[in-house]
């Protein structure tokens, strides 16, 4: 159960109404956000530990993801050892493409949840830290995926957690990440950041994608840079494609400079 948005609730006090169902409510949502900012403190305790960095990718579904991913590693190889976590609510697909494109990858999936936690995150990265040990279920957050490779992460290197697609969930839960990093396709229109301001504000990235599409559609780029300085006003935006590798080795750039800081 998401305590801050009311996905899969079943608690009763959520058919309540009045204040006191709005003040147990909100206790809820209090409780659930403290629990999973103690997970995340100790996730950046464990992170810093090892000199890792962590980026929490988040998107709406069908941003270009995974797709990205797909070309980040073996952009990187050689200068930052990449390891992988894959959220999503079924199946284990996106973890085996990556797997594919030459990276460990743990597939987290959430069932009904509509984003990663830092429960869950923190449980991946330990699947991911040697010697590999069985898959673990966890009753409450979904399967931690027992076919993965194993990392072990050091000066350098850098966890890519690829979070639900959703523009409202994600951006509410820290997952004890060294950074967060917002992804918008040219199909999904000029408007996203000022109608998911929270998402938008919290970045310390955002990656415009699929560009190599823009000679086919209305999209306006200024109308969507003054959107994003709207909601984040010092925040870069950087274009990108998979597809035709615009933009991407910026972005692996400030992949390596994340992960030589850490």
């Amino acid at each position: 159960m998401c305590g801050t948005c009311g996905c899969d609730r079943t608690d009763e006090s959520a058919l309540e109404t009045g204040a006191g169902a709005a003040t147990r409510m909100l206790r809820l949502e209090l409780d659930v956000l403290a629990r999973n900012d103690e997970a995340a403190r100790e996730n950046r305790a464990w992170l810093a530990a090892r000199r890792t960095a962590a980026v929490n990718l988040m998107s709406s579904p069908g941003s270009g993801k995974t797709t990205l991913l797909e070309h980040t590693i073996p952009g990187l190889t050689g200068a930052v050892e990449c390891a992988v976590i894959e959220g999503d609510q079924e199946t284990r697909l996106d973890a085996e493409r990556i797997r594919a494109s030459g990276a460990p990858a743990v597939q987290v999936n959430t069932g009904t949840g509509c984003h990663l936690d830092a429960a869950s995150v923190g449980r991946a990265l330990r699947e991911l830290d040697p010697p590999p040990g069985p898959g673990r279920l966890d009753p409450h957050r979904g399967a931690v995926d027992p076919h993965r490779g194993s990392v072990d992460p050091h000066r350098g290197s850098v966890v890519l957690i690829e979070n639900v697609g959703n523009l409202v969930c994600p951006g509410l839960f820290d997952l004890g990440e060294t950074a967060r990093v917002v992804l918008t396709s040219v199909t999904e229109g000029e408007d996203k950041p000022t109608k998911y301001p929270h998402m938008y504000r919290a970045a310390d990235l955002i990656l415009l994608t699929k560009v190599d599409l823009l000679p086919w559609l209305a999209f306006d780029g200024d109308q969507f840079t003054d959107a994003v300085r709207q909601v984040n006003p010092s925040v870069r935006v950087l274009a990108v494609s998979a597809n035709d590798g615009a933009g991407l080795s910026d972005w692996f750039s400030w992949l390596r400079a994340l992960a030589t800081a850490a």
